[in-house]
């Protein structure tokens, strides 16, 4: 059997206002955006290159909703953004004002910075290191 997680909802305030941090300042692709009702939409991302997850850009519909805008997890780290080159990334989210608020860490499965996006959530932004070029360990602390 084969399963893959194909989208994450991530709660927002605004379709457009999602849409326009994610394409503008983190270069992500808007996959779909599809007219479901006067009040909803379909609204799919991905950075470039991505091959299975995705995100889905669900505007929040009720007050308890609204309440997780921007604490998803708990102020936990949320998401995992990988790149291939952490330095020309870096770069160019430093210059579009992008909000690291752990600076650039070396450690042996990668180089790793945090960030918050436009609502406060919590990415990690990583480079693994040659050695765990696929995928990162479940839990690099452990070794």
């Amino acid at each position: 059997m084969k399963q893959s997680i194909a989208h994450i909802a991530l709660v927002v305030r605004e379709y457009d206002e999602a849409i326009e941090f994610y394409t503008k300042k983190l270069d992500f692709i808007l996959l779909e955006d599809t007219k479901l009702s006067e009040e909803k939409r379909w609204v799919v991302i991905a950075p470039p290159g991505a091959k299975e997850c995705s995100l889905l850009l669900a505007r929040a519909a009720t007050e308890e909703q609204e309440k997780s805008i921007g604490n998803q997890t708990g102020g936990r780290v949320f998401l995992f953004l990988f790149t291939d080159d952490f330095w020309r990334d870096y770069h160019k989210m430093v210059e579009r004002k992008i909000n690291f608020v752990r600076p650039p860490t070396e450690f042996d499965y990668g180089r790793v910075a945090v960030f918050e996006d436009l609502y406060g959530n919590l990415w990690d932004f990583i480079e693994p290191s040659d050695q765990n070029s696929g995928l990162i360990k479940t839990n690099p602390q452990k070794k």
